[in-house]
């Protein structure tokens, strides 16, 4: 008599966005078939007594192998981040196809695709980063993309490589409206910050730390209210990104308080790290790099702001912004080999593997609900995305993506520890409690007691996307 499932997870304690119940948990060809006690057998059964069952985490917000401009390189590929993702609890990631100024946006796609294939460890979609709206992208390329499983993308309204004039951006929130797809907006000032940073390095303060004072909240402030009056204009949804604090909050609050459909994401980052991270000399004088990122870090008055607003339900997301940057690299941090004025430092943390970790400590010290957790990292991503119910959620019909959890472990993170292909972590040192222990991924065990059992690379396969889902 052959076995009923391929896997049986035994006595699981299983917790959804909604419920949490104790049962089995029965697999077959990669996708869950059964929940129920005393499930028959399964050909590999793991017990899962004392841990908690959660959907493997879904980030949606995250980058990888993303070509870059004036030399720089990112230190994961497909395979060193899809490793380091899974070993963090996450199971499903969507990094960014990214255009470029003159490119196309299919190009974009075709070379995301390529540089993918053979290397993921885990399932994977695609955001679209659209840089350059010409007719063509408007008219033609979005559109058929969006039909193709494409259905979300970023804009800038910073970096002159990527930042869109207010009209292109209206132009944007068009297609989206027209053709359902979801639009992500990095929101930040590009004429406020360019006039702070000609001001400070003009004076001679190019410390890391002053790319801080160069990106202070108000131009934040003032992006995400500008990208929201877009929103208004056009009738459209959007995803404001990275939040870092209580300004923007402010803005977002004011709009969704309105019955306005603004949607947003904050990271570890605002969370963890505040500006004085990036003031820590190191030994070189220049370690605050390894915090500078994109709205920055700022103080403990806007770190608390960002924990009430995740547990008030603010926010919908939470990712990771894993833009991976090696320290000591001359195509990195220290762009050409050596320290940098404060402008010329890649903006970017990493942050995959720890990002699940970091909030599932909040859980335990009180900060947000077990239920609140998965809807933050996996539920609410995957739906506003297009990947509910295939993920984000253990229910029969849904891919075998779960996780156990040890709620009770306490973990310090240390680089030496992590998976990522990064020579550092900013979170070296900071001790957690909970973590993941054991990592499935569409019913195969890809991380056992805390090791990774080094899975065939590019057994992770594309996801196209259906139409976001805002409820």
């Amino acid at each position: 008599m052959s076995d009923t499932f391929d896997l049986v997870i035994r006595h699981a304690d299983v917790v959804t966005a909604a419920d949490r119940f104790t049962c089995d948990i029965g697999v077959r060809d990669g996708v869950i078939a059964a929940l129920g006690r005393n499930l028959a057998s399964g050909a590999r059964e793991v017990d899962a007594s004392g841990l908690l069952a959660l959907p493997g985490g879904v980030d949606g917000h995250c980058h990888l192998d993303q070509p870059m401009t004036d030399g720089l390189r990112m230190a994961d590929d497909f395979f060193t981040g899809t490793r380091a993702a899974v070993c963090g609890g996450t199971t499903t990631v969507i990094p960014f196809a990214a255009q470029e100024k003159g490119g196309s946006l299919r190009a974009a796609v075709d070379d995301y695709h390529r540089r993918a294939e053979g290397r993921a460890v885990v399932d994977y979609g695609f955001h679209l980063i659209v840089a350059d709206p010409t007719e063509k992208v408007l008219r033609e390329e979005l559109p058929q993309l969006i039909r193709e499983g494409y259905t979300s993308f970023k804009i800038y309204m910073t970096y002159d490589d990527l930042k869109l004039s207010d009209r292109e951006i209206l132009e944007v929130l068009s297609v989206a409206r027209e053709h359902g797809a979801l639009v992500m907006v990095h929101a930040e000032n590009s004429d406020c910050i360019a006039w702070l940073t000609d001001k400070l390095v003009g004076q001679g303060r190019i410390a890391p730390k002053f790319h801080g004072l160069a990106r202070p909240a108000a131009v934040e402030r003032e992006a995400t209210h500008r990208a929201i009056t877009f929103a208004e204009l056009v009738d459209v949804p959007i995803l404001i990104v990275h939040v870092s604090g209580k300004d923007a909050i402010g803005q977002i609050r004011w709009a969704q308080g309105r019955g306005m459909q603004i949607l947003a994401e904050t990271c570890p980052q605002y969370l963890y790290l505040s500006a004085e991270d990036m003031n820590h000399p190191g030994d070189d004088g220049y370690a605050g790099a390894k915090c500078v990122c994109s709205p920055p870090p700022r103080d403990a008055d806007n770190q608390e702001a960002v924990w009430k607003a995740l547990k008030q339900g603010v926010f919908s997301v939470f990712s990771s912004d894993h833009a991976p940057f090696n320290y000591e690299d001359p195509q990195g941090k220290k762009p050409g080999g050596k320290p940098q004025s404060f402008e010329h430092i890649p903006n970017g943390i990493p942050g995959i593997e720890t990002r699940l970790p970091l909030l599932f400590d909040g859980v335990h010290r009180g900060r947000l609900s077990i239920h609140q957790f998965v809807e933050l990292t996996s539920y609410r991503p995957a739906r506003l995305y297009g990947l509910y119910p295939r993920k984000g959620t253990i229910a029969v019909g849904a891919d075998a993506d779960i996780v156990l959890w040890d709620p009770e472990m306490r973990t310090t993170i240390r680089n030496t520890q992590l998976h990522h292909a990064v020579d550092y972590t900013p979170y070296e040192g900071r001790e957690v409690v909970g973590w993941p222990v054991h990592c499935f991924s569409r019913g195969e065990q890809l991380v056992a007691s805390g090791q990774y059992l080094a899975p065939v690379a590019g057994r992770g396969r594309f996801l196209p996307a259906d139409a976001p889902s805002l409820v």
